[in-house]
C-alpha cells in the first residue's frame, strides 16, 4: 500500500475513532513512563535492601571480631570466624545453596587467596576484587547465580591492608520478583490499554453526539427552508458557540439569497419594462404609414428609453465590479473641496435646468486619503440623487467641516425626504421607498449601492439624516490626510 493511500485511509477515520486513537496513544505513552518508573523504583529500592542487609552483617562480623581480639593472622589459622556465637553456628551447621537469601561470608589475603570462608558456600568461592582500599558493592556470578558483594579491606595498625572480609546474599528472589514485576507490567499494559481505547471511544462518541445533532440539521436545511436553524445546546461551551455562528452565518446566507432574488426580479423588471416600451412602440409605429414628425417622435422616445437601459446596465456592471473586489482602491491625497468643485461643475447642467442652486461652504484646504475616481463617483450619485428629488428653484448645500482628527462633508437638499423607516433599505439595489418616485425622476436604483460600496471600500462613514418633505442629509466622514 502506497503512502497517499495509507494517508487517504487515515483521513477516512471518523472523529470519535481519531479523539480515541490519541488520547490512547498519550495516556499509553504515560502510563509506559509510570510503569518504567515504578520498575525504576523497585530496583533501587531492592537494591538498597540488599545492601542495607549486607552492611548490617558486615558491621556484625566486624563487631564481633573487634569483641574477640582476634588480629589477621589468628583468624587465617582459625577453623570458624565466630566459635561463640550462635546464630553464626547455626549457618555454619546448616549446608546451604546459593537460593537462599541467606548470607555467604569470605576471608582472603591481600593477594585473593581463600583463607577461610563460612561453610554454607561448600566449594563455592565469592569473587573478590583486590586493590579497593575502600568498602565495595558489586554484582557477581558464582557457580550460575548471581550474588550481590560488599567487600570491606581489612587494615592492620600501620595502615596496611592485609586481607579482605566479603558478605554476599543470593539475588535470586530479588530479580524473581522483578521479573515477576515486569511480567504483570507488560501483560496489563495492552490490557489495559484496550480498555483504555474502548472506553475512550464511548466518551467521545456521547462528546460528538451534539456534534451530529449539528450535522443532521444542517443537512435538512436548503435554499427552500434557510428559515431553520440549529438548536442552542444548554451548555454555554464550544457547541453552543459553533451552533451560534452557523445560525449567524445561515441569516446571513438567507439574507443575501432573499437580496439575490429581490435584485434577479427587480434587475429583470427595470430591463423588461423599457424593452416592452419600446417594443410596443415599435410594433404601433408600423402598422400603419405615418407622418415623419411622429415617427421622429416615437423614435426619439424609444432613444430615451434605451439610454435608461444602458444607465442600468453600466450601473450594474460598476457595481458588480467594486463587489467583487476585483478593484482595490488607489489611497492617495486628494484636496476634498477641489474635487467637490469640479463634480458641481459638471451636474451644473442639469441644477439650472430645474433652477436648482448648489453652495459649496466650509474650508478650501482640506484634504482627505481617499482614491479619487471613486470619490467622484460617490459625489455624482449624490449629487445627482439630490437635484432629482429636489423641487424646482430649491437649494442644496454642500459643507465641510474639520473636527480634530475627521472631517465631514454634508450634502443637504430640501426635496422630498425619506420616511424614517426606509432609510436602512435606500442602499439596497433596486430599492423604492414608493413605485412613482423612479418613473417620474427616471432613477435607476442603483446609484446608492455604488456609493455605499465605494465609501465602505475606502473606509468612509456614510451616514443619512431624513425628514419627508423638508430634506435629506447625506453625511461623508473621513479622516483627514
Amino acid at each position: 500500500m502506497s503512502i497517499k493511500a495509507l494517508d487517504k485511509r487515515l483521513f477516512r477515520i471518523s472523529l470519535r475513532n481519531r479523539i480515541a486513537i490519541h488520547y490512547t496513544v498519550a495516556t499509553s505513552l504515560l502510563i509506559g513512563l509510570i510503569f518504567c518508573g515504578i520498575l525504576f523504583l523497585v530496583d533501587r529500592a531492592v537494591s538498597s535492601h540488599n545492601d542495607n542487609a549486607l552492611m548490617y552483617e558486615m558491621t556484625e562480623e566486624i563487631s564481633n571480631l573487634k569483641l574477640k581480639g582476634r588480629d589477621f593472622n589468628d583468624l587465617a589459622h582459625a577453623n570458624k570466624f565466630d566459635d561463640d556465637d550462635e546464630n553464626y553456628k547455626e549457618k555454619k551447621i546448616r549446608q546451604m545453596n546459593f537460593d537462599i537469601d541467606l548470607e555467604f561470608i569470605q576471608l582472603v589475603d591481600n593477594q585473593g587467596r581463600v583463607l577461610r570462608k563460612s561453610e554454607n558456600l561448600s566449594s563455592k568461592t565469592l569473587i573478590c576484587k583486590t586493590g579497593n582500599s575502600d568498602p565495595v558493592y558489586f554484582n557477581g556470578m558464582v557457580d550460575g547465580s548471581m550474588l550481590r558483594h560488599l567487600q570491606v579491606p581489612l587494615v592492620n595498625p600501620d595502615g596496611v591492608t592485609k586481607g579482605y572480609l566479603i558478605v554476599a546474599h543470593s539475588l535470586v528472589n530479588a530479580l524473581a520478583f522483578l521479573e515477576e514485576l515486569q511480567f504483570i507490567f507488560l501483560f496489563s499494559f495492552p490490557v489495559i490499554i484496550l480498555i483504555l481505547f474502548v472506553v475512550t471511544r464511548f466518551i467521545a462518541g456521547e462528546s460528538i453526539k451534539p456534534i451530529d445533532d449539528v450535522i443532521k440539521t444542517a443537512e435538512k436545511i436548503t435554499k427552500t427552508n434557510l428559515n431553520q436553524r440549529i438548536p442552542l445546546p444548554l451548555n454555554q461551551d464550544e457547541l453552543h458557540r459553533l451552533s451560534l455562528t452557523i445560525n449567524a452565518l445561515l441569516d446571513r446566507l438567507q439574507d443575501a439569497f432573499l437580496r439575490e432574488q429581490q435584485f434577479t426580479a427587480d434587475a429583470s423588471h427595470e430591463l423588461n419594462t423599457p424593452l416592452s416600451v419600446v417594443k410596443g412602440t415599435l410594433e404601433v409605429l408600423i402598422r400603419k404609414p405615418r407622418e415623419i414628425e411622429h415617427y421622429e417622435a416615437r423614435v426619439q422616445f424609444c432613444l430615451i428609453e434605451l439610454n435608461r437601459m444602458k444607465r442600468i446596465i453600466d450601473k450594474l456592471l460598476v457595481l458588480a465590479l467594486y463587489e467583487g473586489n476585483k478593484i482595490s482602491p488607489n489611497i492617495e491625497e486628494i484636496l476634498l473641496p477641489q474635487l467637490i468643485d469640479d463634480v458641481v461643475a459638471r451636474m451644473q447642467a442639469a441644477a439650472v435646468a430645474k433652477d436648482i442652486s448648489i453652495r459649496v461652504e466650509g474650508a478650501e484646504k482640506e484634504r482627505v486619503n481617499a482614491d479619487h475616481a471613486m470619490l467622484e463617483m460617490i459625489f455624482e450619485n449624490l449629487l445627482s440623487n439630490a437635484i432629482k428629488y429636489s423641487p424646482a428653484s430649491s437649494a442644496i448645500k454642500i459643507a465641510i467641516e474639520h473636527n480634530e482628527s475627521v472631517i465631514t462633508c454634508c450634502i443637504a437638499d430640501q426635496g422630498i425626504g425619506i420616511p424614517e423607516k426606509n432609510i436602512p433599505k435606500i442602499f439596497d439595489r433596486f430599492y423604492r421607498v414608493d413605485e412613482s418616485r423612479n418613473s417620474q425622476t427616471g432613477g435607476v436604483g442603483v446609484g446608492l449601492s455604488i456609493v455605499k460600496k465605494l465609501a465602505d471600500l475606502q473606509q468612509i462613514t456614510l451616514a443619512v439624516q431624513s425628514t419627508p418633505n423638508i430634506g435629506t442629509k447625506f453625511m461623508l466622514t473621513f479622516l483627514s490626510a
